[in-house]
């Protein structure tokens, strides 16, 4: 979003211009003729522009998002079902909403068809053992159901084992 100084910068050249957008576009840098209409209509409306937007109330209650996570925790994990059974929220925010509320939970990774859900102490157990090395990572990630990339995802994402000095040596 820009500030206000840059939407008034565009606003004040569109009015002198006689409302000539294209003219107005090349000289103030505005992104789209949508938003400078959009700002000149804020202008007239209130005799200037509101300097930040703020929302008046959450977008989503706390009631609908307890829902959507509930819906997601108890249908298969799969952050596109739960939003497409639901018609809310988007992935993104929803994948916040169960990291705030059920951060022992993992991200849903699909694998052949099917959803499954690691738990912090199975991505644990699998970064130890593909540290220790007592057998192949392609033989550890088959045995968690993982790509060996996801693996070595996991180990980067999880702390401390950079700094005890465990090594990945092949």
């Amino acid at each position: 979003m820009y500030s206000y100084d840059d939407r008034i910068r565009a606003v004040r050249p569109y009015i002198k211009l006689g409302k000539h957008t294209a003219a107005t576009l090349c000289q103030s840098g505005c992104p789209t003729r949508n938003a400078l209409k959009r700002g000149y209509r804020e202008y007239v409306r209130y005799q200037d522009l509101p300097v930040a937007h703020v929302r008046s109330r959450p977008k989503y209650s706390d009631q609908q998002k307890r829902m959507a996570v509930e819906h997601y925790m108890n249908h298969g994990n799969c952050f596109a079902w739960t939003a497409k059974a639901l018609g809310y929220p988007g992935r993104g925010t929803l994948k916040a909403w169960v990291n705030a509320l059920h951060p022992e939970v993992s991200q849903c990774v699909v694998s052949k068809g099917r959803a499954i859900t690691h738990h912090r102490e199975v991505r644990q157990a699998a970064v130890i053992d593909l540290c220790i090395r007592r057998e192949s990572t392609r033989a550890i990630a088959h045995r968690v159901g993982v790509s060996r990339q996801t693996l070595y995802q996991w180990k980067n994402q999880l702390p401390g084992y950079e700094v005890h000095g465990i090594h990945d040596t092949p």
